[in-house]
Parts: C-alpha cells; structure tokens; sequence
C-alpha cells in the first residue's frame, strides 16, 4: 500500500494514499477498533447537510473566500449524494472519543480532501483546504453533531411513520373482514366471555394509531437546532449573523421547518428531545410486541393448539420436522422490537451521563437511535406485508371454542345471579360438557333472554 504523510499537532503519521480521509482519521481508526459498526447512512448524510450549510453561511458573511467555499459546497453535495464513494470513507467507529470528535473530523477530512482535489491540488495538501480551518469554520463538534443526530432521526422518521398508518390500515381492513367472527375472549389466558375477532383487530389498530401520534408529538422538539453554539453556546469565532444563516440555509436544502434553538446553552448540554423520541419509540415497540405475541398465540397448533389464526406459510419451520411452519414474520418482529428496547435503556444512560456544559455519550445515541428507526420501520413492513395481509380466520375453530367457552355463563347473570352462573361453571368443568348443555337441562333455555343470547352470540359483544 502506497502511503502520504500528514501532520496533526501531535505529529506526522502515514495515511493511505488513495484515503480521502486524514491523519486524525487514522489516529481513531487505531484508538477505537471496537466493533467495526461505522455510523448509518442518514447521519452520514446529516453531517454532509451541517457541513454545506456552514459553508454557504460562511460565504454569505465574507468569512469564507469563493474558490475554497465553492468546493467545499461541491465536495459536501457528493457526500450527501454518496458519489466517489464518499460515504464509505467514514470509518471511523461508533464507540469512540466523547461527542464525536472523530466522526466530525472524519468529515472535515473528507470534505477537506475531495475540495483540494477540485480545486486541483493532491490530497493531504491542506494549504489549499484545511480541515479544521475550512471545512470547520465557526464550528465545534459540541454543535454539529448534536445538530447531525437531530436531522439524521428527522430523515428517517417520515417513513416509520408511513409504515405505521400503513399498519395501521392493514389491521382496520383486517378488523372489517372478521367483524362477523365470534370466538372466546380470554383474560388471564382462561376463557372469557365471547368477542368478535374483528373487535381484537380494531383494537389492535386504535394502539398503533395513538403510539404513531406519540411519535409524531417526540418529533417536533427536534427542529430546533444548536448549530451556531459552538463550543459551550457561545457562539465564540462565528459571525454574528451565521448561526440564523446557517439554520436557514438546512431549512431550504431539506425542506424541513427547522429553527434556531431558542437558548442554545440547554440543546447543547442536554439529550432530552432525542430521549423523547426514544422513550416514544420504546411504547412502539412493546405494543407491537405484543401484537406478535397474540399472532403467535393465535396461530398455535395447528392440532395442538389455538389454530384461530392462519398466518401466511413464508419458509420452512423446521430442519428436522417434515411440514412444520412457523410464525417466522412474528418472531421476527419480536426479536427487532427486543432491540429497540434495549437500545432505549442505551440512549437512557448516556442522555443522564452528560456533564455541565455538554453531554459527550452523543455518537452511541445517534447510532443507536437512527439504527432503532430504521429496523422498527423494516420490521414492521415486512410484517405487513408478508404476514397481516395474507392472515386468514379460522372461522369453525373460533365459533367451535366461543360456544365451549365457560365465559357464556356471564349473560345468566342478570338472570339467575352471579352465584347461581357459578354452579353452572362448575357443573360443566365436572362433567367436561358444554356451558349450552348445562342450561339447557337445568330449563333454563324457558327464559327467552337467555334462549336469544345463546342463540345469537353476536349480542353477546355489545352492550346488552
């Protein structure tokens, strides 16, 4: 491998040759080669919109001369986009030095290198562009990556959230479709009285509805932007005027109504918002854990067990066992909803270890937040599509436990009393015969309340 040296104030070091990355790059590369995760796509991209955005405002306010501006600007446009490969030359690991000065200065290399190139110098030649004095003007990584996390969760929400009122939609139509399905309600996992299979469904819709909300609410906390602080929020080595030029030049390239953070010391010091949308991701995931959990439970047997559900067959369940077909889809959404929680405690911990005037655990949160959307919203997807859609009712099994539920003993009350239903239970659990049985030798079935609601089990499911 062919080698240039390059400098940094604590001395020469070798750096690839064909790297577009620097000497402070490859000092992390050695010091943190931790767990070769490397920072997802969307902050990638949010450090390249911070950088232009800088660049532009440095250039409105003279700070910033044109030929050095203008290549930046290109050189952060080809990152945001990926081309050259740019995005792959940010290396460095996610566990690394305390808020994120590697990963800032892995960008300004970058951007640093490919503008020299643009502007016809060789890489490592920074009399051209320097990293620190260009490509970081007015700027501390105590800033940009509070600023880059903020817009990396930004990028990636909008399409959780589409997949969530897509799921949303997918358990209405399913709720629509099995409306006329009675089956036995269960609570405590022990029979209960009956419920109509469509009622499970909506209710499981109305959950996912209220926890998008939530999301939505964590969300808009996170437009406002500390970009423009700097160090500790000063504001120290930036003109007056940058730090609404800047925010307002993220504003335009997004698309996205960001704003200036109204005291910059507190967005600079504190987590929170990011924990917000954390602690609103972690209620989505246990809902929808459960949500898997009552498929699985559902679709248990299919001899041995409930067989109330027909989940889609997507592969083979077993490497042993000719025929077996597992409830793989909803195993798999347990698993993804497992990590999104734990990621939460993750993002817990190093929001409360911040001290005084800023918290450095940011680059563990960023990745592990932006990581959580994404899986949550794959996840989920993948779930809808290829189990919810294709979900069938086992319409004989349901109606076949409804009627041996001992739950039906429940509409004798307002006729025979709670205690007198009771002899009832227990009549049928002795004779392991059906609670429609007891009655009717018992004459019960001359009471025509009782002969209505027994013959017709729908009404059992509202309001009587």
């Amino acid at each position: 491998m062919r080698y240039r040296i390059e400098k940094d104030s604590l001395g020469p070091k070798k750096v690839p040759a064909d790297a577009y990355y620097g000497v402070q790059t490859v000092r992390a590369l050695e010091n943190f080669p931790v767990s070769r995760l490397t920072f997802p796509p969307p902050m990638i991209r949010a450090l390249g919109t911070v950088k232009l955005a800088a660049a532009q405002a440095n250039l409105k306010v003279g700070r910033l001369s044109r030929p050095k501006g203008r290549a930046i600007l290109q050189a952060a446009r080809e990152l945001i986009a990926d081309k050259r490969g740019l995005q792959s030359q940010i290396q460095v690991d996610v566990y690394q030095s305390g808020a994120g000065t590697s990963l800032n200065m892995n960008v300004n290399e970058v951007l640093a290198n490919r503008a020299i190139e643009i502007l016809g110098g060789k890489r490592g030649d920074y009399r051209l562009v320097h990293p620190n004095d260009h490509v970081n003007m007015a700027q501390s990584t105590n800033d940009v990556i509070p600023t880059a996390i903020r817009l990396g969760i930004l990028f990636v929400l909008p399409d959780l959230l589409r997949v969530l009122g897509d799921f949303e939609k997918g358990l209405r139509s399913k709720a629509r479709a099995f409306d006329r399905v009675i089956k036995s309600g269960r609570t405590h996992l022990q029979d209960a009285v009956p419920i109509r299979l469509g009622q499970e469904f909506g209710g499981y819709a109305r959950v996912i509805e209220k926890e998008r909300g939530r999301i939505e609410e964590a969300r808009g906390a996170l437009l406002e932007m500390n970009l423009g602080g700097n160090a500790v929020g000063t504001g120290i080595n930036s003109h007056p005027r940058y730090r609404a030029l800047a925010v307002q030049f993220i504003r335009k390239e997004t698309g996205l109504p960001v704003r200036p953070a109204r005291n910059l010391f507190a967005v600079t010091q504190s987590m929170s918002d990011a924990v917000h949308v954390s602690h609103a991701l972690r209620g989505l995931a246990l809902e929808v854990t459960k949500i898997a959990n009552d498929f699985r439970l559902l679709n248990s047997g299919p001899r041995t067990g409930l067989d109330e559900l027909r989940l889609p067959a997507v592969q083979p369940g077993s490497s042993i066992m000719p025929g077996k077909v597992n409830p793989v889809m909803a195993e798999m959404l347990n698993q993804v909803c497992f990590h999104v929680i734990g990621h939460d405690l993750t993002i817990a911990l190093a929001a409360q270890a911040g001290q005084l005037e800023l918290n450095v655990m940011m680059p563990v949160m960023g990745h592990t937040l932006i990581t959580s959307i994404q899986i949550m919203a794959n996840g989920t997807r993948l779930f809808n599509e290829r189990c919810l859609r294709g979900t069938r009712a086992n319409v004989a099994r349901c109606r076949e436990f409804a009627d041996r539920s001992l739950g039906l003993a429940t509409a004798l009350n307002p006729a025979i009393g709670y205690a007198n239903a009771a002899e009832v239970v227990k009549e049928a659990l002795r004779r392991d015969v059906s609670i429609r049985r007891v009655i009717e030798e018992r004459g019960l079935l001359k009471d025509p309340k009782i002969a209505r609601l027994l013959d017709d089990p729908f009404a059992l499911t509202e309001p009587s």
